[in-house]
C-alpha cells in the first residue's frame, strides 16, 4: 500500500482531535513544500522527506508530537518547539487537545528544515533537489516550491 494511503487511513482511524491535528499538520507541510515525499516508516509513522527526513508525526493517547529530525539546527522565532529541547539533534512540537496548528509559523519552520536538508545534501554532492520516493511512497502534490531553491 502507498505511504500516502496509509497516512490517510491513520488519520481516518483517529476520529478525535488527534486526527484533525495530523491532517492540519499534513496540509501545512504540503503547502510549505509541495515536493515533500510522504513515507511510512518504523511500523506506523508518517514521515515527510526532502533530501532526508524533515519531520514525522506520532499520535499518542493524550498528545501528538511533530518531531523535526534536525530541529536543534533550526531557528524557531515563533517558539513552536516545546518538546525534546534538551536533545542535540531532534526538536518537537507537542500538541494537546484544544491546540491549533499555527499554519504560517509551521510553514516557515518546515521550509527552514527543507533548506537545512538541502544544504547538507549539497555538501555531500547531491544532484537532486528532492530525494526519490521510497517504494510505496508518493509525492502528494506537484508544483513549484517557491522559496525553497
Amino acid at each position: 500500500m502507498e505511504s500516502s494511503k496509509r497516512i490517510d487511513e491513520m488519520i481516518a482511524g483517529l476520529a478525535d482531535w488527534r486526527g484533525r491535528i495530523i491532517a492540519d499538520i499534513r496540509k501545512t507541510i504540503q503547502e510549505a513544500d509541495p515536493e515533500a515525499v510522504e513515507e511510512w516508516k518504523w511500523m506506523g509513522t508518517p514521515v515527510w522527506c526532502h533530501d532526508g527526513n524533515v519531520c514525522l508525526a506520532n499520535a499518542h493517547k493524550q498528545w501528538v508530537n511533530l518531531v523535526f529530525s534536525h530541529g536543534a539546527g533550526l531557528a524557531d522565532p515563533h517558539k513552536l518547539f516545546n518538546a525534546f529541547l534538551d536533545g542535540k539533534v531532534w526538536r518537537a512540537i507537542k500538541f494537546v487537545e484544544g491546540d491549533k496548528v499555527n499554519g504560517p509559523a509551521l510553514k516557515t519552520l518546515v521550509q527552514a528544515a527543507v533548506l537545512l536538508n538541502m544544504s547538507k545534501a549539497a555538501g555531500k554532492g547531491s544532484k537532486t533537489k528532492a530525494r526519490k520516493p521510497a517504494k510505496g511512497s508518493k509525492r502528494r502534490a506537484k508544483g513549484n516550491s517557491a522559496g525553497l531553491r
